[in-house]
C-alpha cells in the first residue's frame, strides 16, 4: 500500500483523536464535568479532531467534502473552545455557557462539532457500507444529547462507538483513494 506522509498522519487521527476524546469522557464521566484533567484530554482530542474531518473530507468528493471541509472548521473550534471553557471553569472562572455577550459564540461553534460528525456520515456512506456511516450518524445525534445534558455514561458510549466507527475506516482504507471498503461494498451487491 502506498501512501503518503500525510495520508498516513491524517489516516492515525483517526485512531488516535477519538481514543483520546474517549479517555476525556471517561474523566469527565467518573471526575464531574469541570474536571482540569478531562479538559486538557477535551483540547488535545478535539484538535486531533480536526485531522479527522480532514481526514473525511479527502475521502469525498465535491459539495459534501468542501461542506465537510468549512462545518468541520467552525466545529474543530467550537469543540476546542469548550475544552478551554472547561479549563476555565476548574480554576473557577466564568462558564462562557452561561455567559452573556461575545460569549454565546461558543453554543453555535459547539454545535458544529457534531454537525461535522453528521456531515462524515453522508461522506462515508458513498464509500462505506451503510452501518458505517449509519452508526456515525447515530454517534453525531446522541453527542449533543449526551454533552448538553451532561449524560456521562451515553458520553462514553458514543465515543466508544467513535472509536470503533473510525477505527474501522482507518483500517479497511488503503492509500489508493479508492478504498477497501467501497470494493468490499460493491462486493456485497454482487453477492461474492
Amino acid at each position: 500500500m502506498n501512501s503518503t506522509p500525510l495520508e498516513r498522519v491524517l489516516t492515525g487521527s483517526l485512531l488516535v483523536a477519538p481514543a483520546v476524546y474517549l479517555i476525556a469522557d471517561l474523566l469527565y464521566a467518573t471526575r464531574g464535568w469541570a474536571d482540569p484533567a478531562a479538559a486538557v484530554f477535551h483540547v488535545l482530542g478535539a484538535a486531533g479532531y480536526t485531522l479527522v474531518m480532514l481526514r473525511l473530507a479527502t475521502l469525498g468528493h465535491g459539495v459534501p467534502a468542501a461542506v465537510l471541509l468549512v462545518v468541520g472548521v467552525f466545529g474543530a473550534a467550537g469543540n476546542v473552545a469548550y475544552g478551554f471553557n472547561t479549563i476555565h471553569v476548574s480554576l473557577g472562572d466564568t462558564d462562557l455557557v452561561d455567559a452573556s455577550g461575545a460569549a454565546v459564540l461558543i453554543k453555535p461553534l459547539g454545535l458544529c462539532f457534531p454537525l461535522t460528525l453528521l456531515l462524515g456520515a453522508a461522506v462515508l456512506r458513498r464509500i462505506a457500507p451503510a452501518w458505517i456511516a449509519g452508526l456515525l450518524a447515530a454517534a453525531a445525534l446522541a453527542w449533543p444529547v449526551a454533552h448538553i445534558a451532561n449524560v456521562g455514561w451515553l458520553a462514553v458510549l458514543v465515543n466508544a462507538v467513535l472509536v470503533w466507527v473510525f477505527g474501522v475506516v482507518a483500517v479497511r482504507r488503503p492509500g489508493d483513494g479508492t478504498g477497501a471498503v467501497r470494493r468490499e461494498r460493491s462486493d456485497l451487491r454482487v453477492g461474492r
